[in-house]
Parts: structure tokens; sequence; C-alpha cells
């Protein structure tokens, strides 16, 4: 892996991939979900920290989320899968694949 020289907070990182930030939170608060070093936390305050991601990781979660995509059915699975807030769920399965 390349020196990190710079990551994108996940909120920039959801605008970017035009994603639900709750969808992003869900996903980035396992840090298995991507490979090691992909998701960083940035301490801002004694007890304050934000999520980021290396330019490795937005290009492997886009791909994790373009593969998830490939059908309605994937879509379900993999929300199921990732997510654990059942309404996040409902109303992401709710909204139309791309």
């Amino acid at each position: 892996m390349a020196t990190v020289t710079s990551v994108i907070a996940r909120e920039w990182v959801a605008k970017q991939l035009g994603e639900d930030k709750e969808l992003l939170e869900e996903i980035l608060s396992n840090d298995d979900n991507l490979t090691y070093g992909s998701i960083i936390t940035v301490h801002t305050g004694p007890d304050e920290a934000i999520t980021a991601l290396t330019q490795d990781g937005i290009e492997e979660l886009r791909d994790m989320l373009a593969d998830a995509r490939r059908s309605p059915r994937d879509w379900e699975c993999f929300l199921e899968s990732f997510l654990l807030d059942p309404d996040l769920i409902a109303r992401l399965k709710s909204q139309t694949t791309r």
C-alpha cells in the first residue's frame, strides 16, 4: 500500500458518490468491510472523531456498492447483510436501484 497523504471525510465521500450518509456510516462502522487501512479515524478533540477514507478506500467502496446494485435481489441481500437499522434498510429498499 502506498503512503497515505490525504483522506476524505465520510460526509464528503457520500456527496461525491451520491450515496446516503447513513448507509456509508453503517458500512464504515465496521472496519472489516474494507481493506485494512482504507478507513481512518481522525480525532478532532478529546472525545470527538470523524471517519475518513483513503482514495483506495473510496474506490473499494464504490466497487462494493456497484456490485451490490447488480439486481434488486443483490441490493436487498447487501442491505440486510451490512446494515443493522431496520428503518434504514426499509428506506433504502424502497428507493429504486441505480
